[in-house]
């Protein structure tokens, strides 16, 4: 990998992986549970992704196995897969903590930079935040 950013479906997929082996359905529903359901993927865009991951040598075929007359490939996070998520995860981290700290100079609390919050609760805090810089400009 490079030292660009991670897309978010790849991101969500190696983390599935991070959990153990898992065939293609198991990784589409586990995305969708890790993301509150914001990131859903198809199956041609799992796949593909899949393909291009075993190509970097992110993941690896696991195991295979029939279900239901069908062919189940099991998929796996490698070495190299592991230390690229932990790389993202980092740069992310470093991120939110740079704009975490930037927002809360804008007087939002600790509440207001919380994860998952709604954009109507955010939108709360901003406007907020708002009234009491214009309030502690004007006492100057």
């Amino acid at each position: 990998m490079t030292n660009q950013a991670m897309q978010e479906p790849t991101f969500l997929i190696l983390t599935a992986l991070a959990a153990g082996a898992q065939h293609g359905y198991g990784i589409m529903t586990d995305v969708a549970r890790i993301s509150g359901d914001r990131v859903r993927l198809r199956a041609g865009t799992l796949y593909a992704a899949l393909d291009r991951l075993r190509g970097d040598g992110l993941i690896d075929a696991d195991r295979e196995e029939i279900v239901d007359g069908r062919l189940r490939r099991y998929y796996r996070l490698t070495p190299s897969g592991a230390d690229a998520l932990a790389a993202e995860t980092a740069r992310m981290r470093s991120n939110a903590a740079v704009a975490t700290r930037r927002l809360r100079t804008l007087g939002m609390s600790a509440s207001c930079t919380a994860p998952l919050r709604s954009n109507a609760a955010t939108a709360a805090c901003w406007s907020g935040s708002r009234r009491s810089t214009a309030a502690s400009t004007q006492r100057r």
